[in-house]
C-alpha cells in the first residue's frame, strides 16, 4: 500500500511563492511518474504538472507553465511543486498522485491514469 502526504499549502498574496511537498511511503517511488493536480470549488480536478520516474522529463499545464516547477528526490521518496508568481486563479486544493504504470515512457494528464492520491493541501491566493 502506498501513502502520499502533501504539505506546504497556505494563504498567500498574489505574486508570492509556495513550495508543496509530497512524501511517499513504500519502496517503489522511483519506479513511477508522479503528478500534481488541483481542484477548485465547483470545478473538475485538473492536471498541473508531471515528472517522469527518473526526473528526466516534465510536463506542465499551460496555465502554470513558466511559474511552477515540479521536481523529485527519489532518495527521499518526495516530490515537490515550486509555485512562483501565484495568482488568485491558482486557488484550489492541490493533490499529488502516482502514475498507475511503472516506468511509463510518456507523461499522462488524465486523473484516471493515476492510482494513488494524497489527501490534498489547500492553496489560497488573495488579490
Amino acid at each position: 500500500q502506498v501513502q502520499l502526504v502533501e504539505s506546504g499549502g497556505g494563504l498567500v498574496q498574489a505574486g508570492d511563492s509556495l513550495r508543496l511537498s509530497c512524501a511517499a511511503s513504500g519502496r517503489t517511488f522511483s519506479s513511477y511518474a508522479m503528478g500534481w493536480f488541483r481542484q477548485a470549488p465547483g470545478k473538475e480536478r485538473e492536471f498541473v504538472a508531471g515528472i517522469r520516474w527518473n526526473g528526466d522529463s516534465t510536463l506542465y499545464a499551460d496555465s502554470v507553465k513558466g511559474r511552477f516547477t515540479i521536481s523529485r528526490d527519489n532518495a527521499r521518496n518526495t516530490e515537490y511543486l515550486q509555485m512562483d508568481s501565484l495568482k488568485p486563479e491558482d486557488t484550489a486544493v492541490y493533490y499529488c498522485a502516482r502514475d498507475g504504470s511503472p516506468f511509463r515512457r510518456v507523461l499522462v494528464t488524465s486523473p484516471r491514469e493515476y492510482d494513488y492520491w494524497g489527501q490534498g493541501t489547500q492553496v489560497t491566493v488573495s488579490s
